[in-house]
């Protein structure tokens, strides 16, 4: 199999690496809107760097990668649609719900095969909680709380391009509490502070943010996410119910000291980014996203399924804005 990746970002670099590596990945091309950072990844793995991304279209590719900025999303993901070609897309697939329904229409209208990135699907404990809830190991659920922490700011001219904290970071949590209660968000009621970093404020954006969401049985969540999380990237998912309570995330890197005297202290090696925290998951993913290409698997995160996980966010941004809670029905869907 012949697969092109567009973008070799930070994120592109891993992807380059993991699918160099994949037994059944025969040949790897890659572009970036920054030729030299290209070449640099092809020399690493292995891979042949080419100048655009028209370029990767014509090497005769059988499935495209795309790791590009977010804004270039829509656009590949259109052309992917247009060229026959099975695309894997990080989130989101656009900046905006407009662009978002426009890229899925194009992809449903030609039948093309488009699986979104949404890693924390193939992570072991994510994975082992659905089993526990769907299985009914906790009994009723009343209660879920979810927490995505960065250990320092992204640089400011990310902030414009990322879509805003909901939108860029929530929009992981709000996609896992969906995949793992196996309910639909109803409500919701979100707030900010831009109380941090002046970048934030100047980018019309939050550091820090809180949402509670309805489901649809009645269970309460709670979500919050920081940029400002000095102790390391902290990332956890925490589930009530009558019978029983789990926590994902919670482990021996951990970014949390314990105020009890006989509690834990710091960990020895906290988890310092997302690529550290879900490198397995990401691997995972582009294998799926391989068995997905060669007709042996069923797509684990389809477009639609991601736009789910965008409406909340949406919902999240207008509830902040507007101070007010919002009914996920406001949110168009089509």
């Amino acid at each position: 199999m012949r697969i092109g990746l567009l973008g070799t970002g930070r994120i592109g670099s891993f992807h380059a690496g993991v699918l160099a590596r994949h037994p059944a990945v025969e040949a790897l091309v890659v572009a970036d809107a920054e030729p030299a950072r290209a070449v640099a990844v092809a020399r690493r793995t292995g891979a042949r760097a080419v100048a655009t991304a028209t370029e990767v279209f014509e090497a005769g590719v059988d499935a495209v990668v795309i790791a590009s900025a977010t804004s270039a999303h829509a656009e590949l993901i259109g052309r992917a649609a247009r060229a026959g070609l099975p695309a894997f897309c990080e989130k989101p697939v656009a900046l905006d719900l407009a662009g978002t329904l426009g890229a899925l229409r194009e992809a449903e209208r030609t039948h093309s095969v488009l699986q979104l990135g949404f890693m924390r699907r193939f992570d072991a404990g994510y994975t082992a909680a659905r089993a526990a809830v769907r299985g009914g190991v906790l009994g009723r659920l009343h209660t879920v709380r979810t927490a995505t922490s960065d250990p320092a700011p992204p640089p400011a001219a990310y902030l414009p391009l990322s879509g805003g904290l909901f939108r860029d970071c929530l929009i992981h949590d709000f996609d896992m509490v969906r995949w793992v209660t196996g309910r639909e968000v109803t409500r919701v009621y979100a707030t900010g502070s831009d109380a941090g970093p002046p970048m934030f404020r100047a980018a019309g954006d939050v550091d820090t943010a809180a949402a509670l969401l309805t489901l649809d049985d009645g269970t309460l969540v709670t979500a919050t996410s920081t940029r400002c999380n000095g102790a390391g990237y902290d990332v956890r998912m925490e589930l009530a119910g009558e019978a029983d309570q789990i926590t994902v995330g919670l482990d021996g890197r951990t970014p949390l000291t314990s105020a009890e005297p006989d509690g834990p202290g710091a960990p020895a090696d906290p988890w310092p980014g997302f690529l550290e925290r879900f490198g397995a998951a990401y691997e995972a993913e582009l294998d799926a996203f391989v068995s997905l290409v060669r007709g042996e698997a069923a797509n684990p995160c389809d477009g639609r399924e991601a736009l789910s996980a965008l409406r909340i966010a949406e919902a999240c941004e207008v509830s902040r804005r507007e101070r007010r809670a919002v009914e996920l029905t406001e949110i168009p869907s089509a």
